[in-house]
């Protein structure tokens, strides 16, 4: 060993894990909630001494103000009185709250109880029988009905009489109604948790009507898991089974859509082929391939291919479930007909009340927007075009003509990652820039669309929030995120970078941690962190935080920096956001890996840039697709990286879920199959690796793992392995996961031992409430 790693680098570590940094940033995430067409509350972050406070403001966006949307220490000691709990001003936790439109009264959950407390006399009372649903039930729009499943089977239940109806009938094991198949990824954990999900169905706008489907997983083959360490006093491990089709097997699970009229007590099934219902149903928020119009007349279907290279829109009648095919789009490679990440709230397609529709595609390279005949099919006019890329529609105002979208690669000079606000006219026209910051935007509109909120910032930037009208001109500052005690921490404040490709020619965007402290005379080992996939960029963008306190965007990046390795994140070509010809480098070649070849272009382009990179110390880790992508780096560059950490990878498509694998690379073929298996590599191993799985991976089986160790016993190549007894695919923010990634990259990177007993402590992500998006 010829360097140290002292004590110190792993306090100071300890501190930049996000389990701890999350609390020392304040006011990041603001979160609108309207009350009326001009007025929305928010909750404001407070710093104090010990944690974090906060206060209920309201914002009149018509007349500009901003003020507390009550007086707090009264609303505390009120409360305090009433209930006999004692209560803080600054600290009160008023769950589900709601403020009236005048602002005359609240009311808002305090320990189960709810509460309505008047603001002109300042008196609580509790309120009983205030309805809330099950986590298992789906409320209509209207608030007079809740649909659950039962027995496999739909019901609808009257909240104003508590009258329960059966919508269908023949519901059964495996060929049931309302639910999300078991090749979801997270089946086993909601089972071992007893958690209850709502049912799988859309309620019309006008709450007449619910789209659902019956989802057929008869001939689905299984999975299984085995729990070694089962929890409580049994010692016999057990047996998890879930329906999980893998690459080239003949049945998947399906969908066949069906509406149920609450007025009719009738079922009509929608004369379509099923839907694709892998790896979640069809009809998911966030990723939903159906849905309403805005008056409840017309259903759109969106029906893609099992390979992704062919998909087709088509409307149906709800009342007689007779189906119009209006356009077809077929290509060589895999299709995008959504390009925002998994989660979104808005699908980029839109029918439209005239009865046209608006259409997604990438079919002249990029990806745009179209305006498309409602009876035809035919394209009337592109909405977008250019060599950028539109990421989201977020919204279509039909009276006024405007469609708002985001976009990156529009603005010269820009990271083309950034989403930017945009408004342009259902014809084409008039296309016109909304936030002009130079940063990542995340917005949210008003109700009525007159207004929206916007959250900007870049991982050099923190968090800024204000209040513009709807063409853009800026209103008010609502926040500026406080990071002061963040930077007290020593958090290094990641820098932007842009290397070339392989080509020479492409730009590619990154960022960089430098180590602290930082001596620019030294040189310093490496961690890339990867991540893959081709269907997510692995980059953060803005600043650094996750709403949901879930996982770290930079990977533990901060802590590693803290030990004195530069970090690097890069997104090469292969991945999505760009041009369809960069996104396509890896159709039919997930070895592609992210763009592996990208990464070491790169990292050898910044020590070429700065003497400080040592480019004979290079490590890489990452998670799932990150876990593939660095055992591939390994194998593939041996010489280049050093040491690896790869946790939860699916280093052998032919055993991942068909959904993900024949999407990217192609319907099964032992000869298209062979080259991305990891396990075919295994003889090319020099450096050190650790490969890591939970034995309770529903997502990526723990096989894959154990199939990689067993091709590296047979190549006689010494490694590492590390298998956590009931964890499931992500456990990043594992503690005991975390110390044996820095000591692993300590040991074989920094060529130091690591400094003894240094347990992390086990902590949730952050006190605070996770945000909504």
């Amino acid at each position: 060993m010829e360097n140290v790693v002292t004590q110190e680098q792993y306090e100071r570590a300890k501190r930049l894990h996000p389990a701890n940094y999350y609390d020392a940033v304040f006011n990041a995430f603001v979160r609108p909630r309207w009350i009326s067409e001009n007025r929305f509350w928010y909750i404001r972050e407070i710093r104090l001494e010990k944690g974090t406070g906060r206060q209920y403001v309201i914002v009149d966006a018509e007349q500009n103000t901003s003020q507390p949307a009550f007086d707090h220490a009264r609303i505390a000691v009120l409360l305090s009185e009433c209930s006999g709990e004692s209560y803080d001003a600054e600290t009160l936790p008023l769950g589900e709250l709601m403020v009236t439109e005048n602002k005359s009264a609240i009311q808002f959950e305090v320990g189960g109880t709810v509460w309505n407390c008047d603001l002109e006399r300042y008196s609580c009372k509790p309120i009983d029988n205030v309805f809330k649903p099950s986590a298992d039930e789906l409320p209509s729009p209207d608030g007079k009905w809740v649909a659950f499943v039962y027995d496999h089977n739909l019901y609808v239940r009257s909240l104003e009489t508590g009258k329960r109806f059966r919508l269908t009938r023949d519901g059964k094991v495996y060929y049931d109604y309302g639910t999300q198949p078991e090749c979801r990824l997270s089946t086993v954990a909601e089972r071992l948790a007893n958690m209850k999900l709502p049912p799988v169905a859309i309620w019309s706008p006008d709450s007449k009507m619910l789209l659902t489907h019956r989802l057929d997983q008869r001939k689905v083959r299984n999975l299984h898991l085995i729990q070694s360490v089962p929890k409580g006093e049994e010692v016999r491990p057990v047996l998890h089974s879930y329906r999980y089709p893998l690459v080239g097997d003949p049945h998947v699970p399906m969908a066949e859509l069906v509406i149920c009229d609450m007025e009719r007590r009738t079922t009509v099934r929608i004369e379509s082929e099923p839907l694709l219902a892998c790896p979640v149903s069809p009809l998911t928020p966030g990723m939903q391939m159906a849905g309403w119009s805005s008056d409840s007349k017309q259903v759109y279907i969106t029906r893609m291919s099992r390979d992704a290279r062919s998909v087709e829109f088509s409307v149906a009648d709800p009342c007689s479930g007779e189906v119009c095919t209006l356009l077809r789009e077929q290509s060589d490679t895999f299709l995008n007909q959504d390009l925002h990440n998994l989660g979104a709230a808005n699908p980029n397609i839109r029918l439209l009340d005239d009865g046209s529709f608006i259409w997604h595609s990438e079919r002249d390279g990029w990806s745009h927007l179209y305006h498309c005949d409602g009876k035809t099919g035919e394209i009337r006019n592109p909405i977008t075009s250019g060599s950028w890329t539109v990421r989201r529609l977020m919204a279509v105002d039909e009276q006024q003509g405007w469609v708002y979208i985001t976009g990156g690669g529009r603005e010269e000079g820009r990271d083309p990652y950034y989403q930017h606000l945009y408004r342009v006219r259902l014809d084409g026209t008039g296309l016109s820039l909304l936030t002009p910051e130079d940063a990542e935007h995340d917005v949210m509109f008003s109700p009525t669309m007159k207004y929206f909120v916007d959250t900007f910032s870049r991982v050099d930037l923190p968090p800024v929030t204000v209040l513009r009208s709807v063409d853009g001109s800026l209103i008010r500052e609502l926040e500026q995120a406080d990071v002061e005690m963040l930077l007290e921490m020593g958090y290094q404040i990641p820098e932007r970078i842009t290397v070339k490709a392989r080509d020479g020619v492409t730009d590619l965007y990154g960022v960089m941690l430098r180590p602290f402290p930082f001596d620019p005379s030294r040189k310093y080992p490496v961690v890339d962190y990867i991540y893959g996939g081709p269907q997510i960029i692995n980059t953060p963008k803005a600043f650094a935080l996750d709403p949901g306190r879930s996982h770290d965007p930079l990977g533990g990046g901060q802590s590693l920096a803290q030990l004195g390795f530069i970090v690097v994140i890069l997104d090469g070509m292969g991945t999505p956001y760009r041009s369809k010809w960069f996104h396509d480098i890896s159709n039919g070649k997930l070895e592609e890996a992210g763009g592996l070849l990208d990464h070491v272009t790169a990292v050898r382009q910044l020590a070429e840039r700065y003497p400080y990179v040592d480019v004979d110390r290079v490590g890489i880790w990452g998670s799932s697709g990150g876990g593939y992508a660095s055992t591939r780096a390994m194998l593939s560059f041996p010489e280049f990286y050093k040491a690896a950490v790869s946790t939860s990878g699916n280093h052998d498509q032919r055993l991942y879920i068909a959904a993900w694998a024949e999407r990217y690379q192609g319907l099964y073929d032992p000869d298209l199959y062979k080259d991305q298996d990891n396990a075919r590599l295994a003889p090319n191993l020099i450096g050190k690796l650790l490969l890591v799985s939970g034995d309770m991976d529903e997502n990526v089986h723990p096989s894959q793992t154990i199939r990689m160790a067993d091709a590296l016993i047979k190549a006689d190549k010494d490694f590492d392995m590390l298998l956590l007894p009931n964890r499931h695919h992500g456990f990043s923010l594992e503690p005991y996961f975390i110390r044996r990634k820095w000591d692993y990259f300590v040991r074989h990177l920094m060529r130091a031992e690591p400094p003894w007993g240094n347990q992390i402590d086990k902590k949730k992500v952050s006190d605070k409430e996770p945000i909504e998006k």
